[in-house]
């Protein structure tokens, strides 16, 4: 049934992109076009969370809206450029391969701007659980790939990339907007225990936490899957 409705949702969003996809196929522009575009997207992501480190205090998360909405455009590149494939028969080993490395790349950049702005800011476990949320991210990818080598379909779990992205991109988005309204930081304090209950940035954190948990679930379910699908064909 969750296969049904994400194959739903796809189809959904291809007949709203499809004239731009036209636009596109008239401009000559190509799938690999697209997949650099996401990646200087990402980049420029990285870029929104450096600054905002760098202008702004802990008190302050506003810059996190447009880091959000930049990855959320970025994320529908990666959508836009397999479509353009398939609607041009443009599809290639060399072009799936140039995708999947610039996804890594466009992944590895944005864990890069969301370390570098939680550490500024002082919220070092969060960006441990950013970094671990890193490799679950790219262990996904990398199981899912290695089982393709070895010619098992292995893409299981919930965390593919679609997933990430859109978990990464809206908290953000919701974070700064959250900071914004509030004209800073918003923390609800505990009595009990030293650290707050609830703070502005925990509507960042907290799911990048969870990311952080089931990337790595995920990585180690597609292994076991692999294990049981290469036994089975022996």
């Amino acid at each position: 049934m969750a296969a049904t409705w994400k194959d739903k949702g796809q189809q959904l969003v291809y007949s709203v992109f499809n004239p731009f996809i036209q636009l596109l196929i008239k401009l000559g522009i190509t799938p690999n076009m697209i997949t650099l575009l996401g990646l200087v997207i990402n980049i420029v992501a990285t870029v929104i969370f450096i600054y905002g480190a760098e202008r702004s205090d802990r008190s302050d998360h506003g810059c996190l809206a447009w880091a959000g909405f930049v990855i959320l455009l970025g994320g529908l590149m990666d959508m836009i450029d397999g479509r353009l494939a398939r609607v041009t028969n443009a599809s290639s080993d060399y072009g799936a391969l140039f995708d999947s490395v610039l996804d890594r790349y466009s992944e590895m950049v944005m864990f890069l701007g969301i370390c570098y702005y939680l550490i500024s800011n002082d919220y070092f476990y969060s960006s441990l659980f950013a970094f671990i949320a890193m490799i679950g991210s790219v262990m996904v990818s990398y199981t899912r790939a290695r089982a393709e080598g070895l010619g098992v379909n292995a893409s299981v779990g919930i965390m593919q990339r679609p997933e990430r992205v859109i978990i990464i991109g809206v908290s953000a988005w919701a974070c700064g907007l959250f900071s914004n309204s509030f004209g800073g930081d918003f923390k609800v304090e505990a009595h009990m225990i030293p650290i707050p209950l609830f703070e502005t940035i925990t509507i960042f954190t907290f799911p990048i936490f969870l990311l952080a948990i089931m990337a790595n679930i995920t990585a180690v379910r597609r292994l076991m899957f692999a294990k049981n699908a290469i036994a089975n064909k022996n």
